[in-house]
C-alpha cells in the first residue's frame, strides 16, 4: 500500500509543529470485494421482489375469486395478471437461488476445501 505523509498545521509552537505526521492509507479497488458485494446485493433484492411478486399474485387471485363469486362486477384479466406476478415470483426466486449459489462456490473456492 501506498503511504502519504503529511504534516498538520496547527496553531501549535513552531517547535512541535514538525513533530505531528499524519499517516493516511489509500485504499485501492478490490475486484473480489466487490463481486461479493454485488452478488450479495443482487440475492438481496431479488429475494425481495419475490416477495413483492408472491403478495401481487395472491392479491390478483382474491380479485379473480371474488369475481368469480359475483357475476355483478365485470372486471377481466385477473388471471393474467396472477400468472405475471406467479412468472415474475420464479424468476425472481431462480436468481435468488443463483446468486446464492455462485456467491457459496466463491467462499469455497476462498476457504480451500
Amino acid at each position: 500500500m501506498k503511504i502519504q505523509k503529511m504534516t498538520h498545521k496547527s496553531s501549535l509552537p513552531s517547535n512541535t509543529r514538525n513533530k505531528l505526521v499524519l499517516r493516511r492509507t489509500r485504499k485501492r479497488f478490490n475486484p473480489r470485494i466487490f463481486i461479493e458485494r454485488t452478488i450479495e446485493t443482487t440475492a438481496i433484492i431479488s429475494l425481495l421482489l419475490t416477495g413483492f411478486s408472491g403478495v401481487g399474485a395472491m392479491a390478483c387471485w382474491g380479485l379473480e375469486i371474488i369475481e368469480t363469486n359475483n357475476p355483478n362486477i365485470i372486471i377481466s384479466g385477473w388471471e393474467q395478471q396472477k400468472n405475471i406476478c406467479l412468472g415474475a415470483m420464479l424468476v425472481n426466486f431462480s436468481v435468488f437461488l443463483g446468486s446464492s449459489l455462485v456467491g457459496a462456490s466463491f467462499s469455497i473456492k476462498r476457504d480451500k476445501f
